[in-house]
């Protein structure tokens, strides 16, 4: 007892974070607290849309050729070369006003700027795919529109951001039965 009255409230408050914090540790170990990893329900492969506004590009080629690799980097982490789907680009557009009032403007080329392209790149990868469906995982990164993207070749680093990102084939968690398992143990979290 001696022990205990020797202990002020700053040791008691130590020891009870210390034994909060084994107890939480145990529970994951043993699957009663769900963790990030538990959040994986499957692996897809996706399309993901990067658009590049205002390329300039002087050389009357394109930069991007479908069935190419690109190497992309995801908020500034290099990730792993990706193969190039499709590529579509238009030279960069102009409003005019027009004397028609039915259609009071046209969209024209813009003269202005000769060397400058829009670029839309779909790239294919494998993503994971979370029970909740919000998302689809790429390099650790949950992928969604507006994440800022760069696209870089031999020629050519660009920056972009994601406009789409499509699951090509629908998931099928009946395919695996072990993470199936794993799953449906790791769902009777209180």
């Amino acid at each position: 007892m001696k022990f205990l009255k020797k202990l002020r409230t700053f040791d008691l408050i130590i020891i009870g974070v210390l034994i909060v914090a084994l107890l939480v540790g145990v529970l994951t170990m043993f699957g009663k607290r769900a963790t990030s990893s538990n959040q994986i329900e499957t692996t897809a492969d996706v399309e993901i849309e990067v658009f590049l506004r205002s390329v300039t590009i002087s050389a009357s080629n394109n930069i991007f050729e479908a069935g190419d690799e690109t190497f992309i980097t995801i908020r500034n982490v290099p990730y792993t070369k990706l193969k190039i789907k499709d590529v579509k680009y238009d030279r960069k557009k102009a409003i005019v006003p027009t004397l028609n009032m039915k259609q009071p403007f046209t969209v024209v080329d813009d003269v202005t700027s000769p060397y400058q392209y829009d670029f839309l790149v779909t790239v294919l990868d494998k993503a994971k795919i979370t029970k909740d469906r919000d998302g689809a995982v790429v390099g650790g990164n949950k992928i969604k529109i507006g994440l800022p993207i760069t696209l870089e070749g031999a020629d050519y680093k660009l920056n972009g951001i994601v406009s789409n990102i499509t699951v090509v084939a629908k998931p099928d968690t009946t395919n695996d039965d072990d993470l199936e398992k794993q799953v449906n143990q790791n769902q009777d979290v209180q």
